[in-house]
């Protein structure tokens, strides 16, 4: 037996979602302000076009299963989830317009009020982190008189539909996203989702609502990226189709999650270049490419960011741990590691560095010509001894993946601050420390 829903809103998301959940055998209504659309969908007529939605609704409202209404206390009282898809628009200065959530958060706690039984609010409009549990749920006790948790509970699930195939994402998704500050509210929604073919994540609300953010920001940063590398393609006579179908191939680096962990700026001998000879060639060429030529002061940006970390410790004894840009080479070629002790030796600041992997007298050719021409009194500071490096820092830069969660355990001090820039698994980070900061995590 399907549960009762509420869908609040039937713009896009919400009626694909009224359709696709009564084909799944739930009763549902929806709910809007306009009559046009409630009209439409209460006579088994849908209010937008996309692929399948007609026959979805004809059949859904054939089989009592899909009604609408303006009235949205008559909605609440008669369902147990209610599913808030209204929109979100920019204003003139890019901020979010919440308003329509807040009024229909309002609505949904009025009517709350008058619910002896529990109810569920999802929200499902794309929001930034921190609206659910500031702005959503303050309304909702105020407008209920009760408690989140106690007579209503609160979920956020994202939706990743895409128009002209939204019925079919709706239904096969990548994965179903789940937040609550509770895990125990999300019986209900859990139980609605059942069938679909896609992991479902249980996760707290501010990481349901980011990950709909880090998706959508990183599509739009594939299609830019994709445009410029063809506009490039172009230019030099490439063919872009021949170029894209090889890269798309490599499931190992490029359609992967390899790169995708956030952590420190990227270095050696390849990256930057390539990247300043293709923005170059693009000038060259009179041609415009800023995400491209965005991604070089990006990395120096993210140099920057652990500068500041550092000096926001206030303290001046520093140990770096690693100076090549990875662990397990000793090219130190453009690496970020050796730019990070430039500035903070600049900043008068007393850096002691530890690599197992670089040795000076073992450096040649442009390796040792790099190290010297920027940092040529790097031997001064420079040491294979980790316990020498360590007995009188104050701060702990861990830069690379060098030294092993045991070999750091027997040379670490609670007092100690430690920095992570490489975004260290939980179970391979040194314990001790009272102290350890994420450079973005």
């Amino acid at each position: 037996m399907g549960l009762s829903v509420s869908i609040f809103g039937l713009g896009y998301v919400g009626s694909v979602s009224a359709a696709c959940f009564a084909s799944m055998g739930h009763k549902v209504i929806g709910v809007d302000v306009s009559r046009a659309k409630v009209e439409m969908l209460d006579s088994g007529r849908t209010p937008i076009i996309e692929a399948r939605m007609s026959e979805l609704v004809a059949e859904a409202h054939k089989a009592s299963l899909l009604r609408a209404t303006t009235d949205a206390t008559d909605a609440v009282l008669n369902s147990d989830i209610s599913f808030v898809c209204v929109g979100t628009p920019s204003l003139k200065n890019g901020k979010l317009d919440l308003s329509h959530i807040e009024s229909v958060a309002r609505e949904i706690g009025a009517a709350i009020r008058q619910k002896p039984s529990p109810h569920v609010f999802v929200l499902r409009s794309t929001a930034l982190p921190g609206t659910t549990e500031t702005l959503v749920i303050p309304n909702l006790e105020r407008e209920s008189g009760k408690k989140c948790g106690q007579g209503f509970s609160v979920c956020y699930n994202p939706e990743f539909m895409r128009e002209g195939s939204a019925v079919a994402d709706f239904l096969n998704p990548p994965y179903t996203i789940l937040g609550a500050s509770d895990v125990n509210h999300l019986a209900p929604v859990r139980e609605l989702y059942q069938g679909l073919p896609a992991p479902l994540y249980e996760t707290t609300i501010a990481v349901a609502e980011m990950v709909k953010y880090f998706s959508n920001c990183y599509h739009a940063l594939k299609i830019g990226f994709a445009n410029e590398m063809g506009t490039m393609c172009k230019h030099l006579g490439v063919d872009p189709q021949a170029v894209t179908r090889i890269f798309t191939s490599d499931t190992k680096l490029n359609i992967s999650s390899a790169y995708l962990s956030p952590g420190f700026a990227f270095g050696g001998s390849c990256l930057p270049k390539d990247l300043r000879a293709i923005t170059y060639k693009a000038k060259e060429l009179d041609l415009k490419l800023p995400v491209l030529e965005s991604l070089m002061p990006s990395n120096a940006e993210h140099i920057d960011r652990a500068v500041d970390m550092v000096l926001s410790t206030g303290k001046k004894k520093i140990a770096q741990l690693g100076l090549s840009f990875k662990a397990g080479t000793d090219d130190l070629r453009e690496s970020p590691l050796v730019q990070l002790i430039k500035r903070l030796m600049g900043e008068g600041l007393e850096v002691r560095v530890w690599d197992e992997d670089v040795s000076l007298g073992r450096l040649a050719g442009a390796n040792r010509q790099y190290i010297e021409e920027v940092i040529p009194h790097i031997g001064s500071v420079l040491t294979d001894d980790l316990r020498s490096v360590m007995q009188s820092a104050e701060v702990v830069i861990l830069g690379n993946k060098s030294a092993s969660k045991e070999r750091l355990a027997e040379v670490l001090r609670p007092e100690q601050i430690v920095i992570d820039l490489i975004h260290l698994d939980r179970a391979k980070r040194p314990e001790g420390a009272k102290i350890y900061q994420g450079i973005c995590w």
